[in-house]
């Protein structure tokens, strides 16, 4: 299969998230889909462009609201409707961004010149760091998130990594939603309406990756927004407000406890939340069989130049 052509079905998820409901969203010119594999970077990169397009704002109530997510649900039953709406209610006046874990052709991909002037920005990260911080994610859903959804925490959580891998990840082919990701995006890696952009290149020079997202997304903030933006954009600002980062808006009930969301951030670090030998090998050798590109799997792996 031509590297055009080729696609990867995403695994399924919880029944929190629907992906199809993205292709009822009717574009405009001017929007912004900030496009994330689970745990890499997706709330920061989310304040990020929600920063940038209004200049440096520290007066919000849930990034949520601002930057909503186009393929959840709040509580079972909701209609799909609800989320276009939500969606089409937006101001017509300011640009819009919004949230999604999912790639081409679950999320559409606007190409230049054949429809809305949509732009991407696609975040990746290294997946042990993921899966290591996947873990701990779920372990910080309430229950009665669960609840409301008749999910046994069982389904999701395990007491340690090693059962979580083999369980919850491998046990559900999860890895697609890593490397099976990235085989759906590179295609597009030299679209000129798309961003590539690492989060270990993020944490490494974090204003140079803002400025980088920015010129971009054609934004020119002054000098006195560009402090503003570094400031609210930081992992202490961010960590300091937390509140604002944890979806507290999105569902019927309180989906997350605190912490969930601002966490350590940290490179290179997998080993010390639980990730093995044995374990990074075999992610490592079914992401090869996934995508067996092994330019693209070792950028996926380390960020810095995008192979061409």
């Amino acid at each position: 299969m031509s590297e055009t052509t080729q696609r990867i079905a995403p695994p399924a998820g919880p029944p929190w998230i629907q992906p199809e409901i993205q292709q009822k969203i009717e574009w405009r010119d001017g929007d912004v889909v900030i496009s994330v594999p689970i745990k890499s970077g997706t709330t920061w990169t989310m304040n990020i462009v929600y920063q940038l397009l209004v200049g440096g704002n520290a007066d919000f109530r849930d990034v949520y609201e601002e930057v909503p997510w186009i393929e959840f649900l709040g509580y079972p039953g909701q209609p799909h409707q609800d989320v276009v709406d939500r969606v089409a209610a937006m101001p017509m006046d300011n640009r819009r961004a919004f949230k999604t874990h999912s790639p081409p052709p679950v999320v559409p991909f606007q190409s230049v010149g054949s429809g809305k002037d949509v732009k991407y920005v696609v975040v990746f990260r290294n997946p042990e760091e993921s899966v290591v911080s996947f873990k701990t994610f779920l372990e910080k859903h309430t229950d009665d998130w669960f609840d409301l959804w008749g999910v046994p925490r069982e389904a999701l959580c395990r007491p340690d990594f090693s059962s979580f891998y083999s369980e919850v990840i491998d046990g559900n082919q999860m890895q697609g939603a890593f490397f099976g990701f990235l085989a759906a995006w590179w295609p597009f890696r030299n679209e000129p309406n798309v961003q590539f952009i690492h989060f270990a290149d993020m944490k490494q020079d974090h204003e140079a990756s803002i400025r980088k997202i920015a010129k971009f997304l054609g934004e020119e903030p002054s000098e006195d927004q560009w402090v503003k933006i570094l400031e609210y954009t930081s992992f202490a600002w961010m960590k300091e407000h937390e509140n604002k980062f944890e979806a507290g808006t999105a569902g019927k009930v309180p989906i997350l406890a605190s912490g969930a969301m601002i966490r350590k951030g940290e490179v290179g670090k997998a080993r010390t939340d639980g990730m093995t030998s044995e374990i990074s090998r075999h992610l490592r050798e079914v992401g090869d069989q996934i995508f067996p590109d092994a330019a693209a799997v070792e950028w996926l792996y380390h960020g810095g130049q995008l192979p061409r």
